[in-house]
């Protein structure tokens, strides 16, 4: 689903305007990155909580020639999904034990 699909479907199950319900999803999105730009969290709750991750200075090593590379700190968005939403995900998508199989075909026995 992209933001598109996300307007349709808010188009289709309310009685808004599709120009009313894009910019009810920019509105949302919008106020969820400025609150995480600003330090804070957006929770929504059963859907789950957007929040700033501070990272620390490390150093890497590039895969082919070994050499260091100096990765600066810095601050990056992280979702973590809520109740509702694992539950969601996990009582409709299912895989092997062991994590082969497609999404949705295989049950964990």
């Amino acid at each position: 689903m992209n933001k598109s699909d996300l307007v349709e479907r808010l188009y289709q199950e309310n009685s808004l305007t599709k120009r009313e319900c894009r910019g009810a999803v920019d509105t949302v999105v919008d106020a969820i990155v400025e609150a995480v730009a600003e330090g804070q969290e957006a929770r929504l709750v059963n859907f789950g909580t957007f929040k700033p991750n501070p990272r620390k200075e490390t150093v890497k090593r590039h895969p082919q020639t070994g050499e260091k590379i100096e990765v600066p700190a810095k601050v990056v968005p992280k979702f973590s999904p809520g109740k509702g939403f694992e539950v969601a995900v996990e009582e409709n998508l299912k895989v092997s034990k062991d994590g082969s199989g497609e999404l949705g075909v295989e049950e964990v026995k």
